[in-house]
């Protein structure tokens, strides 16, 4: 897939597959981006998991924070990622052994391969987006 354009209602329907939604980068500064998009998806009706390995077992945004998405108990639909290009493919590899049908990379974030990797699994993916902006 060209992931630089998507077909009509690609995004749209990535966001209706998702119930949960893991933010890997979450930070507890309501300043951050990833913490505002976390809150806006909760506000949307989303429940987000958030996922940061410095904050993990904390209780943020009413969600404990976990260390990475393997240790996330409950089933994750999309993977939202708030890292920088280069951490993509093990939060990837760490994806697919969770069962995400989805990966989003925010806006900055690319990766072709691992991008490659993950359609070859079977998930969707998005990137160098912002589902807050997606939504809006």
């Amino acid at each position: 897939m060209d992931h630089a354009t998507y077909p009509p209602g690609y995004m749209q329907d990535v966001l209706k597959a998702a119930r949960t939604i893991a933010v890997v980068g979450f930070s507890a500064n309501p300043s951050r981006p990833s913490h505002d998009v976390a809150r806006f998806l909760q506000a949307r009706g989303y429940r987000i998991v958030p996922v940061n390995p410095g904050l993990a077992g904390q209780v943020i945004l009413g969600e404990t924070v976990h260390a990475s998405l393997r240790d996330i108990p409950v089933p994750v639909q999309m993977v939202d990622i708030f890292r920088r290009s280069e951490e993509v493919p093990a939060i990837v590899n760490d994806a697919i052994a969770i069962g995400a049908s989805s990966v989003w990379m925010q806006i900055g974030v690319r990766d072709e391969a691992a991008a490659a990797r993950a359609e070859a699994a079977g998930l969707r993916v998005v990137m160098n987006r912002c589902p807050k902006i997606e939504l809006y």
